[in-house]
């Protein structure tokens, strides 16, 4: 019998793609007028505090998510088509592309794991032909609205690693048998929970520790 195949993870941000789409979507919003510019600068301070390592973005997100509470579903998913179409098409990684062609070429099963929301992962899903997709969701209520809450496990640090496994483990596998790609240290977890962690343009952390650790460092280009 035939060992099922394994499965290679990829995360979204900075390492698909060359962008943080969670920047561009507030710029965008900026942009179109459904941002305040308090609003904008409050949420690109979060993200600058962040990359630093200064703030605890779970928190952050949780606390965006409040701000939508009210929103209609089908709007949000349709400006998230237009969002994507105009900023995270044209930005994937070549190498992110050639890393994709030969895991499906091995057999591996392709599967994308980022904190971004589902309708953009939906769409890179399509785009790059993969298998599945792990992410972020907001819960909805009986009107199609969003209540201002998550659906946990949020797809950030730990609960990466526990989504993973439950997908690791309807297909039969483990997650010490499958890879991972990214370019955060806030990714740690689940590097360490794979057999085959890569480090894409890695953070300057990341890339400290993966030398250390001889994990492979990675340009997928621009």
């Amino acid at each position: 019998m035939a060992a099922p195949p394994r499965i290679a993870f990829f995360d979204l941000d900075k390492t698909l793609i060359s962008r943080n789409s969670a920047t561009l979507w507030l710029r965008s919003e900026l942009a179109n007028g459904r941002l305040s510019r308090l609003r904008a600068l409050h949420a690109f301070t979060y993200v600058v505090r962040y990359s630093l390592g200064l703030v605890d973005i779970e928190d952050a997100i949780r606390r965006s998510v409040t701000t939508i509470a009210g929103q209609n579903e089908a709007e949000m998913a349709g400006r998230a088509v237009d969002f994507y179409g105009h900023f995270i098409r044209p930005i994937f990684r070549p190498g992110g592309r050639a890393a994709l062609d030969a895991h499906r070429a091995a057999g591996d099963r392709l599967v994308l794991l980022t904190s971004s929301s589902n309708y953009v992962a939906e769409q890179v899903v399509r785009d790059l032909a993969l298998d599945d997709f792990l992410c972020s969701r907001f819960e909805v209520d009986a009107d199609g609205r969003y209540t201002g809450r998550l659906i946990e496990p949020l797809c950030y640090g730990r609960g990466k690693v526990e989504l993973a496994r439950r997908c690791a483990d309807t297909n039969g596998v483990g997650l010490a048998s499958c890879a991972f790609y990214t370019d955060s240290i806030a990714d740690l977890p689940m590097l360490e929970a794979v057999g085959e962690p890569a480090a894409v343009h890695p953070d300057p952390k990341l890339r400290r520790l993966a030398r250390q650790r001889g994990w492979p460092v990675l340009d997928w280009g621009a």
